[in-house]
Parts: C-alpha cells; sequence; structure tokens
C-alpha cells in the first residue's frame, strides 16, 4: 500500500531547496551537482600538491614563500580562486548540466501538447514518452554544443598555408567531449541491453524454459564486460598510451610500479626494433637496466639472449614467476589501503551502521585486495606467456629448442605482444572479488574509458555532428528511462539522476 512520506524525513532529505520553486528545483541540484563536480577534484588535487609541498620544505628547512606556490609556481589563494571562478564560466559543466536538465524540463509540456494535437491515435502513454524522448534529445544536443562552443589550446592547431605567402591559418579540433558521449552511450546501450534481457527472462520463466545458461550470463555479464574493458585499457597503456587521458595515464603507471625501460621494450619489440637474434642496437635500452640491478649485461641483449630473462620484468624479486606474483600482491595491497582506507573512513563516519570502523577496515581491505589481484593477474599472465605455457604452445612451435631461428621467431611473437594479451586477459577478472553490487558500478565506469580506447583524442572538426547526435540519442533513451522506470538505470547513476529530476 502507498503511503505518503514523512513530515520528519522530508525536510532532512530535501530541506535546503524547499524555499526554490519546484520547477527550478532540478535546474539548481543539476547547477550544484555540476558545479561539486568541476570543483571537487580538482581544489582536492590542488589541496594535496600544496600540502605534500610544504612537507618537502619542512624537510629542507627552507622558510620561502614557494611553500605557498603550487606546482605551477602560482600562489595557492590564486590557483584556488581560479578553480572556483572557472567553473562559473558559461560554457563550463555546471551550465551544461543545468542546460540540459532545464532544457528537458522546458520543452517537455509544449511537445506533449503538439503531440496530442497533430498524433491524436498515440495513446496517452506514448505521446509521454515520446515527448519526453523528444524534449531530452533537444536539450542534450543543445547543451553538448554550449560545450563545444568553448576552444581550448590543446584542440587548437596552427597550419601553415598552401603557399610560401599564405598566412598560417588555425584550426580547431573536435574530440573535447568525446568522453561525456561515450558515457552517455555506454548508458544508453546499458539500458536498452537490461530492459531487452529483463523482458527475455520473464517470458521465458513464465514458459518454464529459463536455463542454468542463462542465469550464469545474466551474472557473469558485468564481470566479463569489467574484465574486456580493463583489458583493452591495459593493452592501450602499454602500446598506445596516448589513447588514453594523461591524468588515467599516471594512475595506473603509479599502481603498476613498473620500469620504463621494460615498457618501452615490449613497445618495440611489437614495432620490430627489438628483434631476437640480431643486432639492431637496441642493447642499450635493456642493457642500462642490467647495469641498474647488478645482472649480467648479456641479459639485455636481444642479439645474445632468447628471450631476455623473466627476472628482469620481475625487477629485483629473484627468478621464480610465483615469488614475484606473491611479492607484487602484498606491495600492490599496501599501496592500495593508502588509498582506500582514507576514503572508507570518512564513508564510515557518515554513515548510520553498527562498528563502522571494522565495516571500513573491511571494506578498504576488500578493495584493496581486488586492486592486488588486478596487478598481480597482470604480472603473473605475462610471466605465464613468457616463461610457462606460451613457450610449449604447438602454435608456436614449442618443444624445439634446437632451432636457434625457430627460438628466436616463437619468442619475437612471445615479448611482441602475446605476453602482454595474456596479462590483459586475466587481470581484470579480479573484480569477482567485489561484491555484485560494485561490479555493476566499475563495470559501467571502465566501459566508457575502454572505449575511448578505440577513437583518437582529437579528430576532424566537420565530423563533430555525429558525436552530438550519438550524446543526444543516448542522453534522452537514460532521461526516459529514469522517468518511466528508475530502476532500470542501474547504479549510483540512477539514483542520482533519480533525486536531481525529482521534483
Amino acid at each position: 500500500m502507498d503511503t505518503a512520506p514523512s513530515s520528519s524525513s522530508s525536510p532532512t532529505r530535501r530541506g535546503w531547496d524547499r524555499s526554490i520553486p519546484p520547477a527550478l528545483r532540478p535546474v539548481v541540484r543539476a547547477y550544484l551537482l555540476g558545479y561539486a563536480y568541476a570543483v571537487g577534484p580538482r581544489l582536492l588535487t590542488l589541496l594535496l600538491q600544496h600540502v605534500a609541498r610544504r612537507r618537502l620544505t619542512r624537510r629542507a628547512n627552507k622558510q620561502t614563500t614557494t611553500a605557498h606556490d603550487t606546482q605551477n609556481g602560482e600562489p595557492f589563494s590564486a590557483a584556488f580562486r581560479g578553480i572556483l571562478m572557472r567553473a562559473l564560466d558559461w560554457q563550463s559543466f555546471p551550465t551544461f548540466c543545468a542546460a540540459l536538465v532545464g532544457g528537458t524540463a522546458l520543452l517537455e509540456r509544449p511537445l506533449a501538447v503538439l503531440l496530442s494535437r497533430s498524433a491524436k491515435n498515440l495513446s496517452d502513454i506514448a505521446r509521454r514518452r515520446i515527448s519526453r524522448w523528444l524534449a531530452s534529445f533537444i536539450a542534450a544536443w543543445l547543451s553538448l554544443r554550449l560545450l563545444q562552443s568553448k576552444q581550448t589550446p590543446s584542440f587548437t592547431d596552427t597550419a601553415s598555408g598552401f603557399g610560401p605567402n599564405d598566412p598560417p591559418k588555425t584550426v580547431h579540433y573536435a574530440g573535447r567531449t568525446l568522453d561525456l558521449t561515450l558515457f552517455a552511450v555506454t548508458r544508453a546501450l546499458d539500458v536498452i541491453g537490461g530492459e531487452l534481457w529483463h523482458r527475455r527472462k520473464l517470458r521465458r520463466q513464465a514458459a518454464g524454459t529459463w536455463t542454468r545458461a542463462e542465469s550464469a550470463i545474466s551474472r557473469l555479464t558485468d564481470p566479463a564486460v569489467f574484465a574486456l574493458s580493463s583489458g583493452l585499457i591495459m593493452w592501450t597503456w602499454i602500446y598506445l598510451p596516448a589513447r588514453l587521458p594523461r591524468a588515467y595515464n599516471k594512475w595506473i603507471g603509479s599502481a603498476a610500479a613498473v620500469d620504463p625501460r621494460l615498457i618501452t621494450a615490449l613497445q618495440r619489440c611489437r614495432q620490430g626494433e627489438i628483434v631476437y637474434g640480431r643486432d639492431t642496437g637496441q642493447a642499450p635500452l635493456l642493457g642500462s637496466m642490467c647495469a641498474d640491478y647488478g645482472w649480467p649485461a648479456e641479459w639485455g641483449d636481444p642479439a645474445k639472449t632468447i628471450p631476455f630473462p623473466c627476472e628482469m620484468v620481475h625487477m629485483g624479486c629473484g627468478p621464480s614467476c610465483e615469488l614475484h606474483a606473491v611479492s607484487r600482491f602484498f606491495r600492490s595491497f599496501r599501496w592500495a589501503m593508502v588509498t582506500y582506507l582514507p576514503l572508507s573512513l570518512v564513508l564510515a563516519a557518515r554513515s548510520s551502521y553498527h562498528h563502522p570502523l571494522r565495516r571500513a577496515l573491511l571494506s578498504a581491505a576488500r578493495s584493496s585486495s581486488f586492486l592486488a589481484t588486478f596487478i598481480t593477474l597482470f604480472y603473473y599472465g605475462v610471466c605465464l606467456a613468457r616463461n610457462r605455457l606460451g613457450p610449449r604452445l604447438p602454435m608456436l612451435g614449442g618443444g624445439n629448442d634446437d632451432d636457434d631461428d625457430d627460438q628466436a621467431s616463437r619468442f619475437q611473437r612471445i615479448d611482441g605482444g602475446l605476453c602482454v594479451g595474456a596479462g590483459c586477459v586475466l587481470c581484470g577478472w579480479s573484480i569477482l572479488l567485489e561484491h555484485a553490487g560494485r561490479r555493476k558500478d566499475m563495470a559501467l565506469f571502465v566501459a566508457p574509458r575502454a572505449l575511448a580506447a578505440l577513437f583518437p583524442r582529437r579528430y576532424a572538426l566537420a565530423a563533430q555532428w555525429r558525436e552530438t547526435l550519438a550524446f543526444a540519442a543516448s542522453t534522452a533513451v537514460v532521461f526516459t528511462c529514469v522517468a518511466e522506470n528508475r530502476a532500470r538505470v542501474r547504479g549510483m547513476m540512477g539514483s542520482v539522476l533519480g533525486t536531481v529530476l525529482g521534483k
């Protein structure tokens, strides 16, 4: 039975915006949420950098004004104020959020009236859904164009003219909003796919033909999406790092804790610059690594050592791949706890659960175990392909070690991509250590980033309408679904949009 919400719970949940007219509440919520999203991470990064610089200055016993500067030499107060003010720009993300939500609410009623006059044969439900979709589509198109209209240096180049006397021309590129578009596309595909699968499940359960295989597919879809997406991201991080955002590259590098010379060696093996059994002038790359770690110099020479030993991948943990995996797990677990534990403590302090400290410790330990297992599986997958299974596969000519050319060709293929591919295939299945509720959020988080790896970060401005069309259509699907069936928009996004769009 439906019951009205109590007067005691409503003010605490939405008391801050009760004085705002109901028609404007979604717009205000959207703007404030967008402002917090645009400002919060930047302020946190600025604060952490400021604290770190002050600590370094105190350790060096230097009482200078540089302690108050940011990494770019700007005073802390000026950088702080600049972050707050830049988010108020009319072409910024908060304005985009307000325009998207406000435009949808503003256009829905006129479109509904227009449809009721021109499409009288449609049912009221169909007219309502079509008007909502069209309103969201138009608002999404216009609001994204607002974001795209802002020119930034990273998407602007100066090209020389065709003739010697022609002045240089400024060339603008599209792609600045690609991550946002892929996020919307991923969410729309999840909504559509989830609804179709749900209807199939109801039909087959009613007919008594629902199978265990279909139940397994339901359970494993989110882990499979995460594993596929994270594997693609790791492949891109090694071979096509320019396809990933700089901050993403930096974070993966910190988590992987790998010597960059190893990454360069794998890249050159794939590009054919390092060739086993031949002197191509690449020995100094890993030769310098041998000198740093105290290994024999010939280990780094691909003309003499085929392949370079797996101990070099272990970076000082000894020759055993299994001991290296164990060492990787504990080192990565400790690194992850430094990140996850403070966040878990903050969330636990705001919750009403019993024993919040124990809950925070368990949550941080579980998330840290997931990340540590992810890193460990990636490295051990590389070792499996290089040392344990790859050399013995018949398709690679395994078992024939008498022919040096055969051996060089075999390990060229392994180090040219197969070993990295094995790590990419294994690492993402660490998601099974997380509980089911977290799996769907994490799968939907990494999927658009994996899709972004398939596209260039910049592309011709003339093709920008395709991105705008994809974003508008996808956003219209998600917004319509939130209004009709909020539970179908999974994860935190469904809750956030339901709160923002509610009256």
